[in-house]
C-alpha cells in the first residue's frame, strides 16, 4: 500500500523535486562504503555476449557496472569530455573514466553530500563531481562529447527541461546515452519527448530482462550489505528501494509493469 502511494505520488514533478534530494543526501551520509558507489539495478548479458572484463576491486559491481558499460560502449568515448548527470556516489563516473579512457568525465548531481562522497573516493585524474540541477545543469554551451544518464531522469520534475539542457551542453555530433526505467505508460511518454527534444534517436532497446537478471544474479551482494550497513528497522524499506528480489520493481520488471530502455541520441 505504502509503495503505490509513494508510485502514485512521483506522478507529480513538484513531489518529485521535494522528494530525491533529501533522499539522496541521507543515503550518501550515512553509508559512506566506498565499494557501495553505485544505485542503478545493472544489466546481466545474454550468453552470446562477451563476458566483462573487471579488475578484482571491481567485481563487487559487476551487475551496476555491466549497465554502464552496455550504455557507454555504444559508442567511443576515448578522448571526449564526457559529463555524468545524476552521477550519485561516483561509482559510474569513476568506472568509465577508468576503463573507456574519455579524455575528462564531469559528473553533477542535486545531492550535496553525494558530490562530496564522489569527490573523496574518486576525484582526481580528469574526475571531478560537482552539485547542480539536471534542470538547470552549470556549465557552458558546447562543454561536453558526450552526456551519460543512467537511471536518473524519472525523478526530475521536467524531463523535456533536462532534455533541452543537454542540448544545450553537448557539441555538434555529439551523443546522449540514456538508461532509465518506467512504468509502460510513462515509458511511452519518455519517448515522445525523446523524438520531441531536437536530438536524433539513433538507437532504442528494451533491456528489462537483462536488468531483472542483474537483480536476481546480483542479490547475494545486495542482501550482504543490507544486513550490515542497513539499521535492522529500515531493512525492509531499504530492500524495497534497491531492488531486492521479490520486491516491488524486480516483479514488476517480470510481469512487464515495469519496462526499462536504454537510448542513444546525437545532436
Amino acid at each position: 500500500m505504502i509503495t503505490r502511494l509513494f508510485l502514485k505520488l512521483t506522478d507529480y514533478a513538484l513531489f518529485r523535486r521535494l522528494l530525491w534530494k533529501p533522499i539522496y543526501e541521507v543515503l550518501a551520509k550515512k553509508f559512506t562504503v566506498k565499494n557501495w558507489s553505485f544505485m542503478n539495478y545493472g544489466y546481466a548479458p545474454l550468453p552470446q555476449e562477451p563476458a566483462l572484463s573487471l579488475a578484482p576491486a571491481d567485481e563487487i559491481n559487476r551487475y551496476p557496472i555491466g549497465l554502464y558499460h552496455y550504455l557507454a560502449g555504444k559508442i567511443n568515448l576515448e578522448g571526449w569530455d564526457v559529463l555524468e548527470v545524476g552521477s550519485g556516489r561516483g561509482g559510474g563516473a569513476a568506472y568509465l573514466k577508468k576503463y573507456l579512457r574519455p579524455a575528462k568525465v564531469m559528473g553533477v548531481d542535486i545531492a550535496l553530500q553525494a558530490v562530496k562522497r564522489a569527490n573523496q573516493y574518486f576525484g582526481a585524474g580528469g574526475l571531478g563531481f560537482v552539485q547542480g540541477s539536471a534542470e538547470r545543469l552549470p556549465f557552458a554551451p558546447g562543454s561536453f562529447d558526450a552526456v551519460i544518464n543512467v537511471e536518473s531522469s524519472h525523478t526530475y520534475g521536467s524531463v523535456p527541461q533536462f532534455l533541452s539542457e543537454v542540448q544545450r551542453v553537448l557539441r555538434k555530433g555529439g551523443y546522449l546515452l540514456l538508461a532509465d526505467i518506467r512504468v509502460a505508460k510513462d515509458m511511452a511518454l519518455l519517448r515522445e519527448q525523446l523524438r520531441a527534444c531536437g536530438l536524433q534517436l539513433v538507437s532504442e532497446e528494451n533491456i528489462s530482462p537483462n536488468v531483472a537478471m542483474a537483480i536476481e544474479q546480483e542479490e547475494p551482494v545486495k542482501q550482504q550489505r543490507i544486513k550490515e550497513h542497513v539499521p535492522s528497522w529500515l531493512q525492509g524499506v531499504f530492500k524495497e528501494f534497491s531492488g531486492v528480489v521479490g520486491s516491488q520493481a524486480h516483479s514488476q520488471l517480470k510481469s512487464g509493469e515495469l519496462v526499462y530502455y536504454r537510448f542513444v541520441l546525437r545532436k
